[in-house]
């Protein structure tokens, strides 16, 4: 068996691989997936597609992966929200994060951000906090790129650090959510950076109010952080991560685990990461399921004290 399982690793890949994006086309998931399948393509030399299979805040997509056949040609994109937060908010999930994947590559990370329309008149997260406060009868709502996303904590967390309450409104996606905010239907934006950057660089429809990471970002190094905006200590960043279906032979994750590397840390990558506001990853294999269990532990803390469910 063991000879059986070299020879395949050997021959790997012999077709095309599938990443499966379980969001739709035109987020930050979307954008790192697609860099994920060129990275892949480009160290295997072979032929990497990328399919979207988005639903239930990516539990569609990743369940998808998880009964695909194990052999290395079905991957997945999970990300902060499928591996450490959905599983806190669904009563049935069809997959277990931590027991039905291989961790192959932490993607990318990049923090979230904080917008408006263009026309608000918040122009800093202690305007926004204020108005939030000061609302009677109604409350400033929030648009996100759906239920269970790194973006929709973010959300709920910037409630319990402020001690304020907004409405969580969510939608199909970024390219749903952007529009709403920037024609005032909803009043603030959260969004993964790369997904409002270029908006929020253009400024005509969208402006930016801070972002959610330890640092400034250098993409946006105008945009002050949380922390620096009178939230201490706020510090969220999104995360996007390749996986292969529980009991993939170990030679081919090995195989994947080395292209991975080798894709993820080629300067063109760094260089085009960076235009989207985020950085290569630098976890792979045992480490990035560490990391994993580390994230579950502080998002499921965050899920149960705001009494999050996915409705």
């Amino acid at each position: 068996m063991a000879a059986s399982f070299a020879a395949n690793a050997a021959d790997f890949p012999e077709h095309p691989i599938t990443v499966v994006v379980p969001y739709p086309p035109g987020g930050a998931a979307d954008l790192f997936g697609r860099a994920i399948a060129n990275a892949l393509q480009s160290s295997l030399k072979s032929t990497a597609v990328v399919e979207n299979r988005p639903g239930a805040g990516g539990n569609i997509g990743m369940a998808y992966v998880a009964r695909s056949k194990p052999d290395g040609y079905t991957l997945g994109l999970g990300t902060i929200g499928t591996q450490s937060i959905n599983q806190f908010l669904y009563a049935n999930m069809a997959f277990d994060p931590e027991r039905d994947f291989v961790p192959i590559a932490l993607v990318s990370t990049t923090p979230n951000v904080l917008a408006v329309s263009a026309k608000s008149p918040y122009r800093t997260l202690q305007d926004v906090i204020a108005a939030a406060r000061a609302a009677k009868g109604t409350r400033l709502s929030y648009g996100s790129p759906g239920i269970g996303s790194s973006v929709h904590l973010t959300g709920a967390y910037f409630e319990s650090m402020a001690g304020i309450s907004l409405l969580h409104v969510p939608f199909k996606g970024t390219s749903a959510s952007l529009p709403a905010v920037a024609g005032g239907q909803v009043d603030l934006l959260f969004d993964n950076l790369p997904g409002a950057l270029a908006q929020i660089k253009d400024g005509s429809l969208i402006r930016g109010i801070a972002v959610t990471s330890a640092h400034r970002n250098p993409s946006v190094p105008d945009l002050p952080t949380f922390a620096e905006s009178g939230l201490p200590g706020f510090d969220v960043t999104a995360w996007f991560a390749i996986y292969a279906p529980r009991g993939t032979p170990r030679p081919v994750v090995d195989k994947l685990i080395a292209a991975a590397r080798e894709g993820l840390k080629a300067p063109e990558v760094a260089a085009s990461f960076a235009t989207m506001g985020a950085e290569p990853g630098t976890l792979f294999g045992e480490d990035l399921a560490a990391f994993e269990r580390n994230e579950r532990k502080k998002w499921g803390a965050v899920v149960k004290e705001r009494g999050i469910t996915a409705q």
